[in-house]
């Protein structure tokens, strides 16, 4: 008889797989970890003085469902390297843009999700993550963040709303009506329940989770134990955001704004967003003179090992929760810039505005991070 399959994960992007490994290290081997001795020394390998890997010994299978970009296929390659290192098992598994790919997915993960007690999901909105939970609902449930789209899952769950990411407008499409019934589903089984129990583990602060729900914090522990410290030089890097790709700002007056923190705070360095375009990058390098980097790793990783500016500037965005977790005790600071209500395109969802003022309020108030002005 096959042995059941005690933690199964779903990622499909390097930031899911990041957070999942977190889990990991925090849930099966931080104790062990930090009796053999902490944080490793900088420069050591994957799975070294720190302690046993992270999969310590437990089944856990990671189950990679990565996109189209290139850019985060090559990230994820790079992260699955660091899982397998760790002793994870990864099951890379091609689910788009092939044709047959959704009933050959269905097919290839069935056993896995059979066996399963345990599921980890990075990306409750994802419609193939709805429809896996729709068909083999888990007893057990972990949402790993996936950057800020946690804050919404977690309010909209609480509030019995519909599973909709905060920069798209409600749709009454006919795609939409037809996966109206899955997405109801899907609400359901995110949902604690009877038979069923629901952690949300997160760097983020939660204003609202669903009644029964268990909220852990993720401290970056895996992260700072395995890279780093990094070595902190003079000056400022900005990090990107991929508003502008997501229909939210306008190209034009955030490519002008970019221009003008780099003046303002000696900007040297500009961190790409996996999904923004190289039109807008090679603007950016053009105009304003900034090295533009696309980081290989998510940019916690990339912080972590270093080099790193003494002053990180970011918009409104995931990694002003995530980086002062992973770079604490390092001397770095970290710098919100506001999103001016001017730069919001005409097209932009109604809580644009309010989503992103609460995702830089949330990250003064928890951190004690400065704001920068437009």
């Amino acid at each position: 008889m096959t042995p059941p399959t005690e933690h199964l994960a779903f990622v499909e992007s390097p930031v899911q797989l990041l957070n999942v490994l977190e889990w990991t290290y925090a849930r099966l081997a931080e104790p062990a970890a930090g009796a053999a001795g902490g944080a490793r020394r900088p420069g050591a390998g994957a799975a070294g003085e720190a302690g046993r890997p992270v999969a310590g010994g437990t089944p856990l299978t990671l189950v990679v469902l990565p996109p189209t970009d290139p850019m985060s296929r090559g990230q994820l390659r790079r992260m699955a390297g660091l899982a397998r290192d760790e002793g994870l098992a990864v099951h890379w598994q091609e689910a788009r843009g092939r044709e047959g790919s959704l009933p050959h997915t269905l097919r290839a993960l069935a056993p896995l999700l059979r066996r399963a007690e345990h599921v980890l999901i990075g990306d409750p909105f994802s419609r193939y993550v709805q429809l896996l939970l729709s068909l083999f609902p888990p007893r057990r449930l972990t949402v790993v963040d996936d950057g800020t789209a946690t804050m919404e899952y977690a309010e909209r769950l609480s509030t019995g709303e519909r599973l909709v990411r905060w920069h798209r407008r409600e749709s009454r499409s006919p795609r939409e009506l037809a996966l109206a019934p899955l997405t109801a589903l899907a609400r359901r089984r995110l949902a604690p329940g009877r038979g069923r129990t629901v952690e949300i583990f997160t760097s983020l602060p939660l204003a609202a989770a669903p009644p029964g729900t268990e909220v852990a914090c993720n401290a970056f522990a895996w992260t700072r134990a395995r890279f780093g410290p990094p070595r902190v030089t003079p000056g400022a890097d900005l990090v990107g955001t991929s508003l502008v790709e997501t229909g939210v700002v306008d190209a034009d007056r955030y490519v002008d704004a970019v221009a003008a923190l780099a003046a303002a705070h000696g900007v040297t360095r500009y961190y790409a967003h996996r999904r923004e375009s190289t039109p807008k990058l090679h603007r950016i390098a053009t105009e304003t003179g900034l090295e533009v980097v696309r980081p290989e790793l998510p940019l916690e990783l990339v912080a972590r090992r270093g080099p790193t500016s003494r002053t990180v500037l970011s918009f409104p965005s995931t990694v002003v929760h995530t980086l002062p977790a992973a770079l604490a005790g390092t001397g770095v600071s970290i710098t919100v810039c506001d999103v001016a209500p001017e730069w919001l395109k005409a097209s932009a969802p109604p809580r644009a505005r309010g989503f992103l003022r609460t995702v830089a309020e949330t990250a003064r108030a928890a951190h004690g991070l400065s704001l920068t002005g437009p």
